[in-house]
Parts: C-alpha cells; structure tokens; sequence
C-alpha cells in the first residue's frame, strides 16, 4: 500500500494511504505559502489539530463540498457538527480504526479556542498507523515536550513538526525533539509564512543529521514524499 505525504504549506498537509485522501489543517485561503485554493483539493477525511484560524481554515468549504468526514477532538467536532458537517470525535490518548489506519491522538502544548471564539478543547497531534504498518507522527503546533519519547517507542517512519519558533518549537527545541521521537525521517514545518516565524530549514536539516540518524526532508510547499 503506497502512503503518500505532501506539505502544502504553513501547517497544512495531506496524506494518501491506498484509496483514502486525507486533509490536515486545510488552510489555504489567506495562507502565503499555499500553491493550490480550496476548490482544488479533494478530501475523504479532514483531521484537525486545533481550532485556530491558520488550521481549520477551509474545512467549512472543502468538507461542505466534498462530504469528507471530519475527524478532531470532540469539541471542535461538536462545532463542526453544529454547522452541518460530518464528524468523528475522539480525545487525546484515544485512538480509532479508520479504513485508512488506527488514528491516536496525542497530547499537543499550544491553544485551541475557535475563529468564534468558543472553546476548542485541547490542542492535539496525531499518530497514525497504516493498514501496512507505517507510523507517521503528525505533532501540530506544539512546543516540546518529554513525552514525546513515549511517541517515538513507536517506531515512526515519519515525523512532521515545527521548527518556527514564537508560536511553537524552534529549531533548538526542534533538534530535542527529533532526539526524543527517533523518526526515519522528519519534515519540518510551520516556518516561513510570515517573518515572525523565519527559519533556514536547510541549516535546521544540517544540524539535525549531523547530530541523529534521522534523514531531514525539507518540502517546498505543494511537494510530496512517498513513504
């Protein structure tokens, strides 16, 4: 079963896994670094980390159009639903089997209240295991934390995570971070949008190998990596 991950730009991704296509934090409109506008994008399953504007984004729009089922933790699915979309909820720890794999949520240290201000419940990441076995670790925004040793017992053939500093990890935190999680391979992400969250990401890709055995795939925004 091929599994094809591609970065949109910002935070924004996508996963194939087989048949399935998967959305993560749609943003598109209003997002410097997008290559594509919603209307381009298809989606069987929209997942959401957390309920900022940079992250649900267009999932209003590309869910309402394409009938994907949106998967966040149940508050935000709660909102969601409100609005007339389908939704999965789970929570963090928790853990559901999809046809595209067993999704797990996990702990994320960040925000969460919506673009209307309601209550977002918890930032979260997402852990997901394919029906062939390939761990992709999907951190959202988070700053760094010492449980991420737990995730990367894992065995993760990819972690996608921060690097731009200000709002989530920077690159120091970054460089722990792949420490702890122990990935075949890292992207790295959230970076570069706008100023505030600068980064050099082949400087970060050149640290990173020089002091882990991870492999550091730097994307340009609308690029994929097949896994």
């Amino acid at each position: 079963m091929e599994t094809i991950y591609t970065w949109y730009g910002h935070a924004t991704h996508g996963l194939t896994v087989g048949e399935s296509q998967l959305l993560i934090d749609p943003y598109f409109t209003g997002n410097p670094a997008a290559t594509l506008k919603p209307e381009q994008v298809s989606a069987d399953y929209i997942l959401i980390t957390h309920g900022h504007g940079d992250h649900i984004g267009d999932t209003l729009s590309i869910a309402s159009r394409t009938d994907a089922l949106c998967i966040s933790n149940a508050e935000i699915s709660a909102w969601l639903r409100n609005k007339g979309l389908r939704t999965h909820g789970q929570h963090i720890g928790g853990g559901f089997h999809y046809p595209f794999g067993y999704l797990k949520l996990t702990q994320a240290l960040h925000g969460s209240a919506l673009p209307d201000g309601s209550y977002g419940g918890n930032p979260a990441g997402f852990l997901l295991t394919t029906p062939d076995g390939k761990k992709i670790y999907i951190a959202g925004d988070t700053g760094l934390f010492g449980d991420m040793k737990l995730i990367g017992d894992e065995g993760l053939d990819l972690a996608v995570i921060p690097i731009g500093d200000n709002y989530t990890m920077g690159p120091d935190d970054a460089l722990k971070a792949v420490r702890l999680l122990c990935p075949k391979r890292v992207v790295p992400v959230h970076y570069n949008t706008w100023e505030l969250i600068a980064q050099d990401p082949q400087a970060w890709k050149a640290r990173v190998e020089a002091e882990t055995g991870a492999k550091v795939i730097v994307l340009k925004p609308g690029e994929s990596l097949s896994l």
